[in-house]
């Protein structure tokens, strides 16, 4: 069985980081999992893979929003059993390539999030519906993506199925926490450090974290972990609120599991979520998470806590009360670690790999 995983690049993202640890698995559970990248610029995960050695590794240019992809793409689709999609634009390229080609390779898409500006949009919906019937298989990563998605494709003619993703935990348990003043000198070992990471786009609201220090004790202090085009109207708002020695941009890392376990607290500032990778990863780390309101976020419900979105004030409040009530703290952190080990990457591979197996009978 060969599978070639297609994605738009390995730029530091939730399905991204779910490629970089789900190829490696595959491979070493004997299904073949080769990586199509539309854009194949160096990055943190694209090294690591590489490191790894462990699958073929195609670029096919420098920017995803290139329609010639459709071409390139041709050729790959001979020699793969399955190709499965993640994102967009990908999951359109894709498709008219299959097309083109008359291939008669299996496609299979992901939908990673809930949020998907192409249905409110009437001529890109009816686009979306034909892009869909070309698929054997359209997972979504959780309920709520279903239901949206169903809603949106109008159902009858599309096959579903709600495969939720996962972590390696084990990266996350094994991991160690960094001395705080040796990620930078503005902090002290006895400072209470808040995490955010997340892509700074318009589907994260790091604002609303940034605004919710200005109502905590100064030895609080933050970092921000992630890269994005909305990245210089946070470090503005730092200055704009005087907060520049509180608060520590560290663009992308590879080594999110010590980084939280070197935190006191993970926050997710968003304005919605498909399952969010981080919010697993923060919940095993065994600090409090933190997350809004919204959309995707009810893995959290009944383990972590959640904030009315865009509330900084009541994010504030939920911060000092877990900071002054150690007996909360520590039930909160039980709560996390719990609801975490439902996600064991093991479990989503393992249902891949029982969805190919079946596509291909």
């Amino acid at each position: 069985m060969k599978i070639l995983h297609v994605i738009n690049s390995l730029e530091i993202g939730g399905a991204e980081k779910l490629l970089l640890e789900t190829i490696p698995l595959y491979n070493k559970k004997g299904i073949k999992a080769d990586l199509l990248l539309l854009n194949g610029k160096e990055t943190p995960f694209l090294i690591a893979l590489k490191a790894m050695n462990c699958c073929d590794i195609y670029s096919i240019g420098s920017r995803a929003y290139n329609p010639f992809h459709v071409f390139r793409m041709i050729p790959f689709l001979r020699k793969y059993d399955i190709a499965h999609v993640h994102l967009f634009p990908s999951q359109y390229w894709i498709v008219l390539a299959k097309i083109f080609s008359l291939s008669k390779i299996k496609l299979i898409v992901t939908e990673h999030s809930t949020t998907n500006p192409r249905i409110n949009i009437f001529f890109l919906s009816i686009i979306d519906r034909f892009i869909y019937k070309f698929y054997e298989k359209v997972v979504c990563i959780t309920d709520e993506v279903y239901e949206i998605l169903y809603q949106h494709l109008k159902g009858k003619k599309f096959k579903f199925s709600v495969i939720q993703n996962g972590v390696k935990l084990q990266n996350v348990y094994d991991a160690h926490p960094y001395a705080k003043k040796a990620i930078s000198t503005l902090f002290n070992d006895e400072d209470i450090l808040l995490v955010q990471i997340s892509s700074f786009n318009k589907h994260k609201d790091q604002q609303t974290v940034i605004k919710a220090l200005q109502y905590l004790p100064e030895n609080f202090r933050l970092i921000f972990v992630g890269d994005g085009p909305l990245k210089g109207n946070c470090e503005n708002a730092v200055q704009e609120f005087n907060l520049t020695k509180r608060v520590l941009f560290l663009g992308n890392r590879v080594d999110v599991p010590q980084l939280l376990k070197t935190a006191d607290i993970s926050i997710l500032s968003s304005n919605g979520e498909g399952l969010s990778l981080i919010a697993i990863e923060s919940m095993a780390s065994g600090i409090p998470f933190v997350a809004s309101n919204v959309r995707g976020m009810s893995i959290v419900e009944g383990a972590g806590i959640l904030f009315e979105k865009g509330n900084a004030e009541e994010l504030a409040f939920f911060i000092k009360k877990l900071i002054n009530e150690k007996d909360f703290y520590a039930r909160i952190v039980n709560s996390c670690k719990e609801r975490a080990k439902q996600f064991d990457i093991e479990f989503m591979v393992d249902k891949h790999i029982a969805l190919y197996k079946e596509i291909l009978e």
